[in-house]
Order: C-alpha cells, then structure tokens, then sequence
C-alpha cells in the first residue's frame, strides 16, 4: 500500500510538472517578445542631433583654418568665373566679408548641377565646383537679387560666428562631411534618421515617408528618443512617428528641453527642432537664408550649455552639422563616384537620379568631453569601404555602433557611410575643462522679421504637413493658398494651431486606450470644429 501511495504522490507530481511546463510553453508562444536589448559600446549614452539649414562648409567655417591650419579651409585664393564657357570672364575670389543674406541662393537639383560641375554634364570625375558664381548670376534679375553672385562667394570671419569659432577650438570639426544628395532640404532631412529620401530630389508636397527610421530602431532595442521642436517637428514627415505609441516623444523645446537636461532626463537620442518660421516675437533660428544667422548661433550656444550644465553630460555627444549647402560656395569636390543608392529607387522625372553622388560639402561639429581638444576630422579614411564618406546616413551608421543596436542597417547607405564613435572613444576620462558658457554671438541683421514675405519652397512643405496633421490636405483650395498667396505670418499661425490639435486628438486617443500602433488621420480643420470626434485612427 505504501509503495501504491508512493507512486500516486508521484505521478501527481509529474502532472503538475507537466501541467506548469505546458502552461510556461503556452504563456511564451501566446505573449510577444520582449525587445532586443541594447548595450553602449563606449562613454555615450546620449546622442543629440541638431540640423541647420543651408549654408556650405566654406561659407560658415572656412574661414576656421585661420584659427587651425589643419582645417581644409579657405585661403582666398579660390575662385569661380561667372562664366564657365568664357575664359575671359570676369572672377569673383573667395572672401570673408559674408553678412546678412537676401533672398535665398538656388539650391535645386539642376542649380546644383550647375554649381558642381558648371553645366548640365555631370560626367566630370572630380567635379570642378565652378558654377556657384555662374549659377548666382543667373538668379540676379532684379535689385533684391543683385549681389547674390558676391554673397555665395563669402564666408564668414570666425568672430562673426562665435559659438562655432570656440566649439571648433574646444572639440572637434570634420571638414570633410557632405550632404547626402545633391538636393534641396527636405530630401537630406530624411537621410538623416533613415538613410534615404525614398526617392524624393525636392521639397515637393507629400502626405508623408514611409520608411523605417532610427528611432524605431532605438525604440525596439528598448532605448528612448525624444524630439524637442518649436514650430512644428519636420519629424512629423516620416509616417511612422505619427503613430500612437510615439506621440510622448514629441516636447516643446522651450521649457521642457532645458528641464530634461536640468533633471538629467534627456533620452538616448534626442533630436533639436528649430524655428523654420521668422515671426517679430520669435524670430526663425534655423540659418535659412534670409533669417538671421545670430539667432542660430544663440540656439546652439542655448543646447550647448543646458547640455555642459546637464548631470548627463559625461556621457553625452552633440552632433550640428547642415542639411545642404544653400547655394554657397564650397571648394571641396563633391564625391561622384563609390556612393550607393539607399534602396534602388530611382528619382522622378525629368532627371531620374540614381542616388549615386553625394551633395555639396557642409559644417559638421561634435561636441563631447571625451574629444580631445581641436580635432580635426578629414573623412572615414575608408573604412568601412574604400570609397565611404562622412555624410548625413553617418548619423545612423554611428548611433548603430554606439548603442550596439541589433537592428540590421536601414539602407545600403547607412550600412557604407563613415562613422565617427571613434572620436569619443580615446580617451580613458572626460575631460574637466570644456566651457561652462560659449561667447555671446554678434547680431547680424539689421531690422526684424518680413511676416508678411511669400513662404519659401521648404516652408511651403512644412505647411503642406501641418495641412496633414490638420486634415486640411484634402482640400484643393487651400493647397493653392499654401503656394501662392499664404504669408510667413498667417502660415506660422496655421502651423502651430495644427501641431497643437494634432497631438491633443493623440493624447485623446491614447486616453481612451487606443492602440500604440494606430495613427493619426484628422478631418479637416477648415470645415469642422476642432473637436475628439473629428479624427479617425488608422493602422
């Protein structure tokens, strides 16, 4: 009896261990994975992004080399004929008198063309980078247009531009970092959170981008980002951040970015968004031509120094660079040959670009404790192939790198652009010494804002997304008032009341327990009230 009592008490115990191992098999196929976690391969933690806009590397910090001889610079003994066919043509010398600039040099795809390689054949291997002063005149039809040969043809004197003058004393500059198309703004924006454009070559009006990006990436590996914006976050442009789960990401920079740095609360990567709109009470502080460059020098001096003050500053990385040249005058050659489309989609019509060359050369500086003082970086030196280069896609490349994230690379222009996690990984300690404040930049503009000025072609864009995020895209009528008639005052007006009912229709969403994955639609603004009824939600 004893031994029958035995075995039952057994068998009960290899039920109930059956039992509990079936129900453990059941729980791990019926519950989602957990997210692949990420570990830091150095000192950083906190990578910061900041993107100005429109100004070549000569333009704004050729003139460094007279601070730093390493720095591939200007001398004054470059040139650009104002006729490239014509060798008796009149030459305009690089000078260092650059001041306030208006209007806006040409910066499309065929006028960049034209600056690269002086005319419409691109076969030149290295480019001349002739056609900046040739391509100017052309756009000097009238007296507001007057000097543009001259003004792309300049550069500014190191103490016009302060704040970068004592970072690129202070840490490091690379002088060899390009744009990632030869295109207009938007285009480079998306390369650098996505290496890729998705085939986009201009600011021309989308409901949005659908390719995967960093942050998703960063946010799987179970990491934080956070985009900190002022008008409206450009962000918004890729499809996938309009989703539920991400609307927590978005911050107003003012306060809550200075907070978050104050309280050491900065996630992993986090992205500063300026002001692309020049209003009297906030003046636009991206450096698009004609808005003042002072006011993008107090930006960065502002991020710089919450960043110094931070208790994460020993673990964190600043990155500024510009998003494509503007029209300005850059010596370096362009890089035409060994650069790999992102994903083989071929650009529209008439120039069906491959994505095979690089655009103009453009600032780049990071900042960090652990970058030796006055380091100069003069390019991937071929790693991680012979022909890779620093360009906007190096963002992603490196943050893969630093976060060790297991993400396979976005594109094959991310996974063949140069990285630079190696500047911040030579020292054994941070360094104590960096600057607590950079100088108070110099004002350059004389007067206010033009609220009533036409948008540009990007701000145009911008508002086209805020007419998304509004619902308002739909609407024929009013996309022809964003193109032709809509002043910078009433569009700044419209942007941030649409930003504003985007992210209230979100967060009531969220409330009422939608899911993570849903996004976004709202009907439009213009013909119902602003109300929780008026969005729906789609996957």
């Amino acid at each position: 009896m004893e031994m029958i009592a035995r075995s039952t008490q057994k068998n009960k115990k290899s039920r109930s261990s059956g039992t509990v191992l079936l129900l453990l098999l059941l729980l791990c196929l019926s519950s989602p994975p957990l997210p692949a976690s990420a570990s830091f391969s150095g000192p950083i933690q906190t990578v910061v992004v900041l993107v100005m806009e429109n100004r070549s590397f000569d333009h704004m910090l050729g003139w460094m080399k007279r601070l730093n001889p390493a720095i591939n610079g200007v001398t004054g003994k470059e040139r650009n004929q104002l006729n490239t066919t014509d060798p008796a043509s009149p030459q305009l010398f690089f000078r260092d008198e650059a001041h306030y600039v208006d209007p806006d040099p040409g910066h499309s795809f065929q006028a960049i063309r034209e600056q690269v390689f002086g005319s419409a054949d691109t076969s030149a291997s290295p480019p001349p980078m002739n056609g900046f002063a040739q391509q100017a005149r052309s756009m000097e039809g009238d007296k507001g247009n007057a000097n543009m040969s001259r003004d792309v043809m300049n550069g500014f004197r190191p103490e016009m531009v302060a704040v970068y003058a004592e970072l690129v004393k202070q840490f490091a500059v690379c002088d060899r970092w390009f744009a990632s198309v030869p295109a207009s703004t938007q285009p480079n924006r998306l390369y650098v959170h996505s290496g890729t454009s998705h085939g986009a070559t201009g600011n021309v009006a989308r409901h949005g981008y659908p390719q995967r990006t960093i942050f998703e990436n960063i946010h799987d590996a179970g990491l934080s980002f956070g985009i900190y914006y002022q008008n409206i976050p450009a962000t918004l442009f890729y499809r996938n951040l309009r989703r539920l789960k991400f609307i927590p990401k978005f911050h107003s920079l003012e306060p809550t970015f200075m907070e978050h740095a104050a309280s050491g609360k900065l996630p992993n990567y986090a992205v500063v968004e300026q002001r692309y709109l020049d209003s009297k009470d906030k003046p636009a502080n991206d450096d698009h031509p004609s808005h003042d460059v002072y006011q993008g020098q107090l930006l960065v001096k502002r991020v710089y120094e919450a960043l110094r003050a931070s208790p994460q500053w020993n673990q964190t990385l600043l990155v500024i660079t510009y998003d494509e040249h503007g029209g300005f005058y850059d010596h370096v050659p362009t890089p035409v040959r060994g650069v790999p489309s992102p994903d083989d989609i071929v650009g529209p019509d008439p120039f069906y670009f491959k994505f095979d060359r690089l655009g103009v050369r453009v600032p780049a500086i990071l900042v960090s404790p652990w970058i030796e003082k006055g380091t100069v970086l003069h390019g991937p030196n071929g790693v991680p192939f012979p022909t890779s280069e620093y360009e906007h896609s190096s963002i992603p490349a490196t943050v893969k790198k630093l976060f060790n994230l297991p993400s396979p690379y976005l594109t094959k222009r991310d996974e063949w652009a140069g990285t630079f996690d190696g500047v911040v990984q030579g020292r054994k300690e941070p360094r104590t010494d960096c600057p607590v404040q950079l100088p108070t930049p110099v004002g350059i503009r004389n007067g206010t804002a033009n609220e009533g000025a036409k948008l540009s072609e990007f701000q145009q864009e911008l508002m086209q997304l805020a007419s998304v995020l509004n619902g308002d895209h739909i609407l024929t009528s009013f996309q022809e008032r964003i193109s032709k008639s809509m002043t910078v005052k009433e569009g700044l007006a419209y942007m941030e009341d649409a930003v504003k009912r985007f992210f209230e229709a979100g967060n009531s969403a969220r409330k009422m327990g939608v899911g993570g994955e849903q996004i976004v639609k709202m009907r439009p603004s213009l013909t119902t009230r602003p109300t929780p009824s008026t969005s729906t939600l789609n996957p």
